[in-house]
């Protein structure tokens, strides 16, 4: 059963960069479309970025495309998010989700999903 964990979320500065983990266990990450989710508090989820099982296809948010970067370890059965240039309205809790089919950003898709972690971007 695959089993998703994120990690690296914090606190930072507007301007500033992480890069959030998703660490699969279980099952191979290869053969999944992984993504990337937000949510606000008061808001809906929203879809970030995904990227294809075989790494080929790769999409982004209108309002995060030019900052974020989504890419994919599979030595080390990870998806990453690398986020540049926060901005306060990127606060959320950030969750990746995993299946087997398109990389699309309709968290409805997806199957598998890890616990969150959170993304704080204040002064």
């Amino acid at each position: 059963q695959l089993q998703l964990v994120e990690s690296g979320g914090d606190l930072v500065q507007p301007g500033g960069s992480l890069r959030l983990s998703c660490a699969a266990s279980g099952v191979t990450l290869d053969s999944y479309t992984v993504a990337w989710f937000r949510q606000a508090p008061g808001k809906e989820r929203e879809g970030v970025s995904c990227v294809s099982s075989g790494g080929g296809a790769k999409n982004y948010a209108r309002d995060v495309k030019g900052r974020f970067t989504v890419s994919r370890d599979s030595a080390k059965n990870t998806v990453y998010l690398q986020m540049n240039n926060l901005l306060p309205e990127d606060t959320a809790v950030y969750y990746c989700a995993a299946q087997k089919g398109l990389c699309v950003l309709w968290p409805y898709e997806y199957d598998s999903w890890g616990q969150g972690t959170q993304v704080t971007v204040s002064s």
